[in-house]
């Protein structure tokens, strides 16, 4: 985990935090909840694997420091069991609070909790880079081998299990039609080319075997 605080470190520094101990507290809470019990897909694997593809096409974004700082806050709250988009506004929150108190100048505070936001419905005008490098990343793994997918897919159901195969499957169902809505899942020329068509035919193929 000392590689990731030290990720998490630079990020904050690069951004223009202004208190040490400030950013190590932060960066502790925030991998205490990604660390949490109950995160069968939304833990520290995850977590690690948007932070590459951030940093892999960090060129295309204008301030990469911030979208590797939100990548870190975008499911720093995650609970199952709340509704809409409950968990990336107390995640954006807690980052605000976190990034203010290590002294992160106000705009870029703002900026990360708009970034956070931005991956509840992982809608990204066109100019808007930054928002697109978070959210490719965020949804990277949809584009991933079939295999993969299907690991991520029963982890998700995994988080879910308090909920009732019948109440669970057209809840998901719902989650996979909106996605596939999206006008693009990846907004990024590479992500889009390397993922875009293969993420279709894992979501279409969830859509259409396991959900009514």
């Amino acid at each position: 985990m000392e590689e990731l605080i030290e990720r998490w470190r630079a990020a904050a520094g690069a951004a223009g935090a202004t208190d040490p101990a400030a950013v190590l507290r932060a960066g502790d809470r925030l991998l205490a909840g990604w660390r949490e019990p109950h995160r069968h897909y939304h833990g520290v694997p995850h977590l690690r694997a948007v932070l590459d593809v951030v940093d892999a096409y960090a060129g295309a974004a204008g301030r990469p420091e911030l979208v590797r700082l939100a990548a870190w806050a975008h499911d720093a709250v995650y609970d199952p069991r709340a509704g809409g988009d409950a968990n990336e506004r107390a995640s954006a929150e807690l980052a605000g609070e976190l990034l203010a108190d290590a002294g992160l100048p106000a705009p870029a505070v703002a900026e990360v909790r708009r970034l956070v936001l931005l991956t509840a419905g992982h809608a990204v005008g066109p100019d808007d880079p930054d928002g697109a490098l978070l959210c490719d990343a965020d949804l990277a793994i949809l584009g991933a081998d079939p295999d993969a997918y299907d690991g991520y897919a029963a982890a998700v159901r995994r988080e879910y299990a308090h909920v009732p195969e019948e109440t669970f499957r057209p809840a998901r169902a719902r989650v996979l039609r909106a996605l596939l809505a999206l006008p693009t899942l990846y907004r990024l020329p590479a992500p889009h080319a390397r993922w875009e068509s293969r993420a279709r035919a894992n979501l279409t193929r969830e859509l259409t075997t396991r959900t009514p």
